[in-house]
């Protein structure tokens, strides 16, 4: 299957789009360039809390795949998000608990891709990621969960923290990956579970970490002393999987 991703160039076109409420992950704006529409299309934007970009033209120009961006090229999501109530209905609908993946600031869009591939087959019923310094739904994405996408609901929220504690009022905990934690054998990984996977480089953000419940890491006994944050967080799903099988 080949996947599209999604480009809007062209100041109307882009204006339209948020105005449609179609989702925009990232805006690119020609610097220096404050005219009518361009300050229109970035009130739009920040309504939206959409990432925008200030570049030169010929960024625009390397990046325009019509060569007719007039100073304004957006990039939405291939694939619609979901609403995190929609993930919490899902599990109840099922008569499941929640269990769902909270990704801090994953960037890479084959990590992400990856991470809702395992999320889909371990029954995780969502995936919420951050608007800001993220991968978004591309065509990467989608490619690389190798149709998981289409099954998974992925939701996009402001504040990972917020959500959180709005989702413990919902009988939530969670559990975030990292090294400096009790070893995941002996973390309680069933009930109603959000697994924590963090930045590939730099891991779980201080502010998320301090709204997680508990830390678990991963024993590694070789001469590295990390894992690729997917792989990450399908050792960690797993022991989720074969505590809640066991707790049946």
């Amino acid at each position: 299957m080949r996947y599209e991703e999604l480009t809007i160039e062209g100041r109307n076109a882009v204006l339209e789009a948020f105005r449609s409420g179609k989702t925009i992950d990232k805006l690119f704006l020609l610097d220096g360039c404050h005219d009518g529409p361009i300050q229109s299309i970035a009130r739009e934007a920040r309504k939206q809390d959409t990432i925008i970009n200030y570049v030169t033209r010929e960024r625009l120009d390397q990046m325009s795949r019509t060569g007719k961006h007039q100073g304004v090229i957006a990039y939405g999501a291939a694939y619609t998000y979901a609403e995190v109530e929609d993930m919490l209905a899902a599990a109840r609908e099922k008569g499941e608990p929640p269990f769902l993946f909270l990704l801090d600031g994953i960037e890479d869009p084959h990590n992400l891709g990856a991470i809702i591939r395992t999320a889909n087959l371990v029954g995780a019923h969502g995936v919420i990621i951050p608007k800001r310094r993220a991968a978004g739904l591309t065509s990467t994405v989608a490619k690389a969960s190798a149709g998981a996408i289409h099954y998974t609901p992925v939701a996009k929220v402001n504040n990972l923290s917020a959500v959180m504690e709005t989702l413990k009022k919902e009988g939530m905990w969670f559990v975030c990956a990292d090294m400096d934690g009790e070893s995941m054998y002996r973390v309680n990984l069933t009930g109603a579970l959000g697994l924590v996977i963090g930045n590939e480089g730099s891991g779980v953000s201080r502010l998320v970490k301090e709204h997680c419940d508990l830390i678990a890491s991963i024993p590694m006994q070789g001469d590295i002393d990390s894992l690729n944050a997917s792989v990450a967080a399908g050792v960690l799903a797993y022991e989720a999987v074969r505590q809640r099988l066991n707790a049946r």
